[in-house]
């Protein structure tokens, strides 16, 4: 059953239209990549999904009911998590009070919440030592770690990743995909917006190319890698070798 479907969004700014019609769906536990230029609108399909920005026409449904224009707070408390662009970590908060933050839309005790992000220490280790640093203190990677930490404090079922491996070296970008991997295994779905089209269909289900605001090409990472457009504008062209 799909966790996730659209249908025919229409979002803009302004007068600029920058989603025309798209569609497609996610099923439960899938991880599904939004791939395409910078303006393509892969971003804004996230903030559409999270409710950062209100469609103008379409339909977003999760678990087979509606979302749209509902406001982000609403989507949170209904599994969706978004991890923005930038890491968006908050300088002046230790690590700890950043993750913590995750819950923050939650009705849990703090010892629970103090409890759950001992738990995400767990699962991102290299963060330990810092718990008590001031956000600022920290390299991007790991701020990024701190991100994708904050956003699974929600609990989500569906997490919105976009553009994880942005600014960091590529070293650390195959660590940041290991985690996306650990996540996807533990049950949580994931739709994952990222220029490092190679990473990403390391790691997917399923993916979408947009173009312009319109839907280009779906498929799973195979029939991708073997279309020449993709290759030639994202992967790097024919000599390239598939992802293993």
């Amino acid at each position: 059953m799909a966790l996730l479907e659209v249908e025919d969004l229409c979002v803009g700014y302004g007068e600029i239209e920058v989603l025309r019609g798209i569609s497609f769906m996610i099923e439960e536990g899938a991880v599904v990549t939004l791939l395409g230029p910078n303006g393509a609108g892969k971003s804004t399909t996230l903030r559409a999904v999270s409710g950062l920005v209100a469609p103008r026409s379409g339909s977003i449904l999760l678990d087979g009911k509606p979302i749209a224009g509902l406001g982000p707070r609403a989507i949170v408390k209904l599994g969706v998590a978004h991890v923005p662009e930038g890491r968006r970590v908050f300088p002046g908060l230790t690590v700890r009070e950043n993750i913590m933050l995750g819950a923050s839309n939650s009705a849990a005790s703090s010892s629970t919440i103090r409890r759950d992000a001992d738990a995400m220490f767990g699962l991102f280790p290299d963060l330990q030592r810092f718990a008590e640093a001031l956000g600022w203190t920290l390299s991007g990677g790991q701020q990024q770690m701190v991100a994708l930490a904050r956003g699974l404090m929600a609990k989500p079922r569906l997490l919105l990743l976009d553009e994880p491996s942005l600014g960091l070296a590529p070293v650390i970008v195959q660590g940041v995909f290991q985690i996306i991997a650990d996540i996807h295994k533990r049950g949580t779905t994931v739709l994952l917006v990222e220029q490092n089209a190679r990473m990403a269909l390391k790691v997917a289900d399923w993916g979408y190319v947009l173009e312009t605001g319109r839907l280009a090409l779906g498929g799973d990472p195979a029939t991708l890698w073997s279309d020449e457009r993709i290759r030639d504008a994202y992967l790097g062209g024919p000599q390239a070798k598939a992802p293993t």
